[in-house]
């Protein structure tokens, strides 16, 4: 299947934590993302916005998005099964489009020190625009096309 065949679907506000999540959130490597995610519970509220690609009925990723101070903060996650195929490079031109359709001017990541794979993760936002503030987080001007 194609990137055309993934389907980009925004979550219901206020998002739930649901098992898809606990699994491709929530049981990352140790380092990826903040730990208190793989503590929530089904049911539990998912602050921010949060979308989900679908291939043929099967969650293959999620995008987040929060907004801080003006700026579209995001989270990409990938599952391990879907990973070199796309779905992250579709992750972020869609968080792109729905931080330039709420007006915002910046999408900023983190990439955390403890992240195993940090070298390499860094390097897949610098080959799409992004630069390293002082305060470590990646970040880059929304496209205004």
């Amino acid at each position: 299947m194609t990137d055309a065949e993934w389907r980009w679907i925004a979550e219901s506000e206020p998002a739930r934590w649901d098992e898809e999540k606990a699994r491709i959130v929530g049981r990352e490597a140790e380092g990826v993302f903040d730990p208190r995610y793989a503590q929530r519970v089904v049911d539990d509220v998912a602050s921010g916005s949060w979308w989900r690609v679908e291939e043929a009925g099967k969650t293959l990723g999620y995008g987040w998005m929060d907004v801080v101070w003006g700026d579209a903060e995001i989270l990409l996650a990938v599952a391990r099964d879907a990973r070199g195929r796309g779905v992250g490079s579709f992750i972020m031109q869609h968080l792109e489009k729905e931080a330039f359709h709420r007006g915002l001017r910046y999408v900023t990541n983190v990439v955390r020190a403890t992240h195993p794979e940090r070298e390499r993760i860094v390097g897949w936002l610098e080959t799409r625009g992004f630069t390293c503030g002082e305060d470590g987080r990646h970040f880059r001007s929304v496209a205004t096309r």
